[in-house]
């Protein structure tokens, strides 16, 4: 993705709010689900991984689990918050 592309998706996710809070279930089918729904309505969306996820403790890697399994763009892991772009 072009640096200028990725700089304005960035922009625009900082005054979103987090449409999903992944918890300690963790990244289950429906939180996929719910997911693509969201990307397919937004295109862009932010997730929050709550510090109860099983996969917080490598929240990278658990962001690019997600961006695969949803077919999304990996934009940003900020902190314990994900941002996804399709």
């Amino acid at each position: 993705m072009e640096k200028d592309k990725l700089y304005k998706l960035k922009s625009e996710a900082s005054s979103l709010k987090p449409i999903l809070n992944i918890g300690k279930n963790g990244i289950t089918d429906p939180v996929i689900e719910e997911i693509k729904k969201q990307v397919k309505a937004y295109r862009l969306v932010k997730i929050k991984m709550l510090k109860t996820t099983p996969e917080g403790e490598d929240l990278k890697q658990a962001a690019e689990k997600l961006a695969e399994a949803t077919g999304t763009t990996l934009i940003e892991v900020r902190g314990s918050t994900v941002v996804l772009y399709k």
